[in-house]
């Protein structure tokens, strides 16, 4: 059960989302405001159905991922309306909802129907969510104009949902301690999922992203998706980049570990993590996110230097010659909610040389996002990098020894506040 002050704090939260909605549709000329929770679409061809976790807008008023076919009714000056689906199955169970004080704020129905309900004097409505399954339901389904105001709401956090994320770091943290011990302990990619799963309380179906658990070279997979059953001869690494969610909101942390022996890979760690702390300080208000990159990979640059791996430049001809982008070519981060990669971080179009980079803001306070730079030794762009006139600057006799080791990403969420940051990974 979550502490009185939590509680609290939710009903703020509802406070403000009431103010947002309310003025965003007055904007766009709508009274009222019907968002579906969804539903999991059946695998082609099958009678199973995806995992389902809920949509955005839904997931921020109620924090209730998995409620399938529920519909929450946004009306101004008045108590928001919330039908739960829950109808008489023998073949499933009807998830029970505890007794919280939000439920005070928030009128709630039982219905036994998945389809939309019929609503009374709506007004002038619109009705959000995924088009295959809104159907006939009156009002105006997904008006763009009023979509791009509500992701809006979303982006400067009230402070129900910064203790939220700074619960699931918490509850990811211990994950990421067993995973790692668990590494120590010679097990597979799928031992150290299992690890991380018990630590965490959570079924890898309900975790806010598959996560990412890579041995050796396949760290070196930005997205690896795949489990070894049985662990490597060498353990030389570990990568892992898992997290959390509690009451609907994300932790996304990533942590790379060395195995024995790999002092080298260690010195790169050690440098990287170094960096990375250097970067989420320079998170604060009137920072533009872009610059956060752009000194990721100046550091990058200086840590290739420093580590020997690339010889006969200064840090700004590493840079310029992108070799930078061969060593680190995603992002520094995105923004974080209710979904990993939460909604409108791109108002502006990504610059030419950050083409992957998903936030393009300059920083509020209350915005979350992640500081993640990585270093990584993969074969297709090294390869294409050495071929290359750049080629002649890079140590070939240590990537060669340190590409078994994959690649290297350390990831921290970090809350803006009004004169600087506070990192919700390292002090949750």
């Amino acid at each position: 059960m979550p502490d009185d002050a939590l509680l609290s704090l939710q009903l703020d939260h509802l406070k403000e989302l009431q103010v947002r909605y309310e003025s965003a549709l007055a904007d766009h000329g709508f009274d009222s405001l019907l968002v579906a929770s969804g539903a999991a679409p059946y695998r082609y061809g099958d009678d199973q159905a995806w995992h389902f976790q809920g949509y955005g807008p839904f997931l921020h008023w109620t924090g209730l991922t998995g409620r399938e076919h529920c519909w929450l009714w946004v009306r101004t000056g008045q108590k928001p309306v919330l039908w739960l689906h829950e109808p008489v199955d023998f073949w499933h169970a009807n998830q029970p909802l505890p007794e919280e004080p939000w439920q005070a704020f928030i009128e709630v129905r039982s219905s036994q129907s998945p389809e939309a309900p019929l609503l009374d004097d709506p007004g002038t409505l619109a009705v959000i969510g995924d088009p295959a399954l809104l159907g006939t339901a009156a009002g105006k389904q997904n008006p763009e104009g009023l979509l791009k105001a509500l992701d809006e709401t979303r982006v400067r956090k009230t402070a129900y949902e910064i203790e939220c994320l700074a619960q699931a770091n918490r509850m990811a943290l211990a994950g990421h301690r067993a995973a790692r011990d668990a590494f120590v302990n010679g097990e597979s990619e799928f031992g150290i999922s299992l690890a991380y799963q018990q630590a965490t309380r959570q079924r890898e179906a309900d975790a806010p992203y598959h996560s990412i658990i890579g041995q050796n070279g396949h760290a070196g997979t930005l997205h690896y998706q795949y489990y070894d059953t049985q662990p490597p001869g060498h353990p030389r690494s570990l990568l892992i980049d898992a997290g959390v969610r509690f009451r609907g909101y994300c932790s996304d942390i990533t942590r790379t570990t060395a195995g024995p022996g790999e002092s080298h890979f260690a010195a790169v760690i050690h440098g990287l993590e170094r960096l990375q702390l250097r970067l989420c300080d320079m998170v604060a208000p009137g920072v533009d996110y872009i610059d956060i990159h752009r000194k990721a990979h100046q550091g990058i640059a200086a840590l290739l230097s420093a580590t020997g791996l690339v010889t006969g430049l200064d840090d700004q001809s590493i840079v310029e010659q992108g070799i930078t982008r061969a060593f680190f070519p995603h992002g520094i981060g995105h923004f974080l909610g209710v979904q990993v990669h939460d909604v409108a971080g791109k108002p502006a179009p990504a610059p030419e040389d950050a083409p992957f980079l998903r936030l393009t803001r300059q920083l509020e306070p209350g915005m979350v996002v992640t500081i993640e730079p990585g270093l990584y030794f993969i074969p297709s762009l090294l390869e294409s990098l050495l071929a290359g006139e750049s080629g002649q600057y890079l140590n070939r006799e240590l990537l060669s020894r340190l590409r078994g080791c994959g690649g290297i990403r350390i990831e921290d969420n970090v809350v803006v506040t009004g004169t600087g940051s506070r990192n919700l990974t390292r002090a949750p």
